[in-house]
């Protein structure tokens, strides 16, 4: 079991990243919109530290647009199952950090293929970025996959969860976060995994009302977001924490040299 200073410190050597500090915020963040707002969703709007995740589906992103309009970390897909890159994948990965924003890459888990597989494939396509966010296993049912629309039990799926979770931690050197959606936590999740940073998906009402008891760092709140630089509709979420939560984790890495370079955020 991590203690809470061991937790504290697997992220805080998570997140070595360069973070270029933002003038005037205020105003840039209202570049940020939605084009379906949820009332139930509405302090996700205002909290400070501001995100989006992306794959294929979005195109062509302009990551200098995205930093200046307030944007400042990503999820970027990499893989699926045991066979499939994203094939925006290596130019989102290196464009985004040129651009200056935080991003790490996620692995969508397919339900139909050995986690050792999967774990395999992740490892080949993601580099070992000691820049780059926490790895992310992304956990959903896939009750339209034409190829694997099945649902595993609780403990198949439990183990095959461990087995990526482990694999992604070893190459990478950092504790994943775990992404998923209510349905997947109520059936499989709930009551597990405590150990693990969660990414929360929830469009109509804050993480607590939908995940009681779970703590959370990252919630998906829209998938309809409008970000410049982004084409179209795109999926934006906010980090669990105010600016000096940010800074405290920059300001350790910078005492602990791990974080050369790293720039306190401003809003």
């Amino acid at each position: 079991m991590y203690s809470a200073y061991r937790q504290f410190v697997s992220f805080a050597v998570a997140v070595a990243v360069v973070l270029t500090a933002l003038s005037g915020g205020a105003a840039v963040a209202r570049s940020l919109k939605d084009h379906k707002p949820h009332k139930g969703v509405t302090r996700a709007h205002s909290m400070p530290v501001q995100g989006i995740d992306v794959s294929y589906w979005q195109g062509d992103i302009d990551w200098q647009r995205v930093r200046g309009a307030g944007i400042h970390f990503a999820f970027i897909k990499a893989t699926e199952g045991g066979d499939h890159l994203d094939p925006k994948f290596r130019q989102n990965w290196h464009a985004a950090k040129r651009a200056g924003i935080a991003r790490g890459a996620y692995h969508f888990i397919y339900w139909c293929r050995p986690a050792s597989e999967q774990a395999a494939w992740f490892i080949r396509n993601v580099p070992n970025d000691p820049d780059a966010l926490p790895p992310v296993l992304d956990l959903e049912w896939h009750p339209f996959s034409k190829t694997c629309p099945k649902r595993v039990s609780r403990s198949l799926a439990l183990k095959k969860i461990k087995i990526i979770l482990a694999a992604m931690e070893r190459h990478t050197g950092k504790r994943p976060i775990i992404y998923t959606d209510p349905n997947f936590h109520r059936d499989i999740l709930k009551g597990e995994l405590k150990d693990y940073h969660f990414w929360l998906r929830t469009v109509a009402a804050e993480p607590h009302k939908k995940y009681p008891g779970r703590k959370w760092a990252f919630w998906q709140f829209t998938t309809t977001g409008i970000v410049p630089g982004v084409p179209g509709k795109v999926d934006r979420n906010i980090y669990n924490g105010s600016w000096s939560d940010w800074n405290l984790v920059l300001r350790w890495l910078e005492a602990s040299g791990t974080g050369r370079g790293a720039q306190t955020a401003s809003r």
